[in-house]
């Protein structure tokens, strides 16, 4: 317990980095439980977002004057950030995208429509986004693969054992979520990348929920493609990583043409861009970008011992005091060492939305509704949850908040 306590007191001082945290909402304080669908800002990255439009803004790698000089500084720095905060072989394995939807229909265009065929085999899983489903619905239809799924247990997490059973010789790509952003999984993804690529198998992996929520390696885990989403890690909106292995990278087509990702042009043919140039057509969202790496200094200075221990802490509470409620469903596993604190419930007799309306009157933050998977929900037999989902920023008493309001919710629909 005294361990939960140290981890809520960083907790409560952290949340001072955070300026939206001080709002009232509704008359009273706000609690964000929403950050799986996004993570707020703290003022560091807000400053540097700030700083370059106030002191250097300029278009970068086009100008030889100072102001173009110190942009293309800060936007190659951050890549760079970016590239050891996954542990990238090389800094040109790091293109910057407007997310992981934009980086997984990268994927989807530039080698997917290239390497897929009739009858070859794309293996995803019921609980993935959206944005790692329809993209490849578009290229299996219009290269005739085929879309195999892997079932989610009652208790939430894949079914290894199915997906095993899956791969074959005919198997050319695994596409599969990293930690589901409706139930916390953690899921194994170097197991699935290894038993993938003993039949030959591409694997891409969707990090949207990861770079807030543990150390990534890209290299250990080996992964072909793995994706990550700015904004879910305390970075700006509209700015997202595509990590791909530099061969693979290199003998892809680009997926958008124009300014930028050029080396020659004329009116008979085009070269293109050396990587990572290739796949950053126009302007690129430089100010994005800056955002995003000054998150990553604000998330390598809190340090993974920090943040893990928090995060558990508040898992084990959260479950512990959720759990214990007459009248509400929790959805999938509960494992602290598979699971982050993003928990989905059902209010009994209420509907998710009215569930978070009336949090919402009490200053609660959540999510109501199918979070982007509707497969998962149509597994689970419900048309939508509730969603609470915890970072660094939240303590226990945000916890204790969440439950009277459930509890609320509960005595007004008796």
């Amino acid at each position: 317990m005294s361990k939960v306590m140290s981890s809520l007191a960083v907790n409560t001082k952290i949340q001072s980095d955070f300026p939206v945290l001080s709002r009232e909402v509704n008359g009273s304080k706000l609690v964000y439980l929403d950050s799986a669908a996004t993570t707020q800002k703290p003022q560091c990255v807000i400053d540097a977002i700030t700083h370059f439009y106030t002191n250097y803004n300029s278009n970068i790698h086009r100008s030889a004057h100072t102001l173009g000089a110190e942009a293309s500084i800060a936007y190659d720095s951050a890549r760079a950030k970016l590239a050891k905060f996954i542990n990238a072989k090389h800094t040109s394995e790091v293109i910057f995208t407007k997310g992981c939807t934009e980086a997984i229909n990268l994927v989807a265009y530039s080698w997917g429509r290239k390497h897929l065929k009739n009858g070859d085999e794309i293996i995803l899983s019921e609980m993935e986004h959206h944005a790692n489903i329809v993209p490849w619905q578009v290229v299996a239809k219009e290269t005739g693969a085929i879309i195999k799924v892997v079932p989610v247990t009652v208790d939430g997490i894949l079914d290894l054992r199915y997906y095993k059973d899956l791969l074959s010789e005919k198997t050319k790509l695994v596409s599969l979520i990293h930690v589901s952003n409706t139930l916390g999984t953690i899921n194994p993804v170097k197991e699935i990348a290894r038993l993938a690529k003993n039949y030959g198998a591409k694997v891409l992996i969707d990090g949207a929920q990861c770079g807030a929520a543990m150390p990534i390696d890209v290299q250990d885990i080996d992964a072909d493609f793995y994706t990550l989403s700015g904004h879910k890690m305390y970075g700006p909106t509209g700015i997202g990583v595509l990590h791909a292995k530099k061969n693979l990278l290199e003998e892809m087509d680009p997926y958008q043409t124009g300014g930028g990702m050029i080396k020659l042009v004329d009116f008979n043919e085009t070269s293109y861009a050396d990587i990572p140039n290739k796949f950053e057509a126009g302007t690129p969202h430089i100010s994005g970008a800056i955002g995003l790496g000054k998150a990553v200094d604000y998330i390598q200075e809190l340090g993974w011992e920090t943040i893990l221990e928090i995060k558990q802490s508040l898992y084990q509470y959260g479950v512990n005091r959720l759990k214990n409620i007459d009248g509400i469903k929790l959805f999938g596993h509960k494992d602290e060492d598979t699971s982050v604190p993003v928990f989905s419930f059902a209010v009994d007799g209420v509907h998710p939305h009215d569930v978070a309306t009336i949090l919402d009157s009490m200053g609660i933050a959540v999510r109501a509704g199918h979070h982007c998977c509707q497969p998962l929900m149509r597994n689970f037999g419900v048309p939508a949850t509730a969603r609470a989902s915890f970072s660094i920023y939240n303590t226990k008493e945000d916890v204790d908040v969440l439950v009277e309001g459930i509890k609320k919710c509960l005595e007004m629909f008796s």
